[in-house]
């Protein structure tokens, strides 16, 4: 299959036109008031900036702010998609990508399992890779082996084998872009999952 093609991992979900235009427009305008931070990632400030809502990756960072009510809807219909109650959604982060930003090669924070995500202002591709442990040996060379475009306006899911056993990384965009993630704690969303993944 063509490195190109909409080929995903088993787990990752993903829809088009998951939100209007209207929807898109009036999402980036309330994120227009949103103060970003910049974002260390492995040692090296990222490119993109960041905002976390709820929680964020660092369990020993300082509070962050609730997830905004401007978020609510979307972060329902996302749950609705998932089968899963809208508070299972524990972390909001709103990514800012100005052109040429990336996102490295990783795999999610181990605290969280579900990953919902919501493409805004431009489209950007994802790619996947099989996951390696730190202390494990590592091939020479290791390239992708699925590759996604995530459209405006769309969705995805990422749960199962596309969440635990591979690590992804968005190259550099070449438009602004802005993209909103929601995450469920790894105790709850065992149920939550299992859910969907039996579908």
């Amino acid at each position: 299959m063509s490195l190109f093609a909409p080929d995903v991992p088993a787990g990752f979900l993903y829809r088009d036109d998951f939100i209007t235009a209207d929807e898109e427009a009036a999402l980036a305008d309330a994120i227009s008031s949103i103060s970003f931070s910049t974002f260390e990632m492995r040692g090296v400030v990222a490119k993109r900036r960041v905002a976390f809502f709820g929680r964020s990756y660092d369990e020993g960072a300082a509070q962050v702010l609730p997830i905004p009510e401007f978020l609510f809807p979307l972060r329902a219909r996302l749950a609705g998609w998932l089968r899963a109650d809208p508070a299972d959604f524990a972390m909001a982060l709103i990514n800012e990508y100005t052109v040429g930003a990336p996102v490295g090669w990783h795999r999610d924070a181990p605290q969280y399992a579900i990953v919902a995500g919501v493409s805004l202002l431009s489209a950007a591709r994802m790619k996947f890779r099989p996951y390696v442990a730190p202390n494990a040996p590592k091939p020479e060379r290791r390239v992708a082996t699925h590759e996604i475009v995530l459209e405006r306006r769309s969705a995805y899911l990422m749960t199962g084998e596309s969440r635990t056993r591979f690590e992804h990384h968005v190259p550099p965009v070449d438009a602004l872009r802005y993209s909103i993630t929601f995450r469920t704690l790894r105790s709850i969303s065992g149920r939550s999952g299992s859910r969907n993944e039996n579908r």
